[in-house]
C-alpha cells in the first residue's frame, strides 16, 4: 500500500489549498480515508475521515466549515480541500488509510494502517 500526499504550500491567512492523496496498491472500497496533522512541538492531531464510499464523513471542531474532504473513485484520490485558512493550520498533513471494513470512522491515529508520507502547509497572516 501506497499513500502519496501532494498539494501543501505556503499560503496568507484566508486563502485556499486542495491537498491529495492517491492511494494504491490494494482496494480501498472498504476503507476510511483520514487526514491528520502535526504542528511543531505539538502532537499529531485529528482533521478529517471519509468512508471510501462516501456514507460517512467526521470533521475536526477546528476545521468544520472551512476544510472538505472527499474521494475520486476513478482515481483512487483523497482529497482535503482548506479553505479560510488561518496561521493555526500551519502544519505537516498527513493521509492515512484504515483498512478495518463496516462503517464506522475514526479519530483516533491507531485506527489508521498505513501513512502518507506527508505535506507542509503554511500559513502566514
Amino acid at each position: 500500500v501506497q499513500l502519496q500526499a501532494s498539494g501543501g504550500g505556503s499560503v496568507q491567512a484566508g486563502d485556499s489549498l486542495r491537498l491529495s492523496c492517491a492511494a494504491s496498491g490494494r482496494t480501498f472500497s472498504s476503507s476510511a480515508m483520514g487526514w491528520f496533522r502535526q504542528a511543531p512541538g505539538k502532537e499529531r492531531e485529528f482533521v478529517a475521515t471519509i468512508r471510501w464510499s462516501g456514507s460517512k464523513i467526521y470533521y475536526s471542531d477546528s476545521v468544520k466549515g472551512r476544510f472538505t474532504i472527499s474521494i475520486d473513485n476513478a482515481k483512487n484520490t483523497v482529497y482535503l480541500q482548506m479553505n479560510s485558512l488561518k496561521p493555526e493550520d500551519t502544519a505537516v498533513y498527513y493521509c492515512a488509510a484504515d483498512l478495518s471494513p463496516g462503517y464506522s470512522v475514526h479519530v483516533a491515529d491507531w485506527k489508521y494502517d498505513y501513512w502518507g508520507q506527508g505535506t507542509q502547509v503554511t500559513v502566514s497572516s
